[in-house]
């Protein structure tokens, strides 16, 4: 799990500063995302309007809007769950966050003109509205987080502080994923770790955790 992250990071890093790394100017775009909730995320959302809202996976997008909204009608098959509609507002000149075209590399590259953002990106929680008498079918629209956003940096201070602030790199997720209950995953995370390991004394660092 370790080297997939890893993985798939660095490349859309690299595409990121390729595409847009020698941008002077300000180049805003909209990207969207169709997917089911449960009702009382969406009431989640709603009661945080104007806040921020993180993907804690790789977020996978589209810049053909018909695409997304077709997702989100699917979700409407359950009758526990909302359809969403994402509308993402993006200034890429504001906003360090990774993200790349992956269009050339997608299996959908002739529908879907897919953008890929990282991990935990962080966006604005705007305007949460019906999309039409269907009372299931909302469109949420957020927008890509400046890195002068002074909140966001609060945020960003916090989860280092109550995440295990002494430890870093693949240790601290490693810690992170034990909080979680995720103890199978922190497991590869260890064992890729103990791979890498130099030394004895490293080692024992390492397996103080499953102690």
């Amino acid at each position: 799990m370790g080297f997939f992250i890893s993985d798939l990071y660095r490349p859309i890093e690299e595409l990121h500063t390729k595409q847009f790394g020698n941008q002077q100017s300000t180049q805003e775009f909209r990207v969207y995302r169709g997917q089911g909730l449960a009702k009382v995320d969406l009431e989640q959302i709603m009661q945080t309007k104007g806040g921020l809202m993180s993907f804690h996976n790789f977020l996978s997008t589209s810049k053909v809007e018909n695409v997304s909204l077709d997702f989100a009608r699917r979700a409407l098959s359950n009758p526990d769950r909302v359809g969403i509609l994402f509308v993402m507002l993006i200034d890429s000149s504001k906003s360090s966050t990774p993200f790349a075209s992956i269009t050339d590399v997608s299996v959908y590259q002739d529908t879907e003109d897919e953008v890929l953002f990282s991990m935990n990106t962080v966006f604005r929680i705007g305007d949460v509205k019906q999309m039409d008498e269907n009372s299931r079918l909302w469109q949420v629209d957020l927008t890509l987080t400046s890195d002068h956003d002074p909140e966001l940096h609060v945020l960003t201070e916090r989860i280092r502080e109550e995440t295990f602030p002494d430890s870093e790199g693949w240790e601290r997720l490693g810690l992170i994923l034990i909080r979680l209950g995720q103890s199978g995953k922190a497991e590869e995370v260890y064992e890729m770790m103990l791979e890498q390991a130099s030394n004895d004394r490293e080692k024992a660092s390492i397996y103080h955790p499953f102690a």
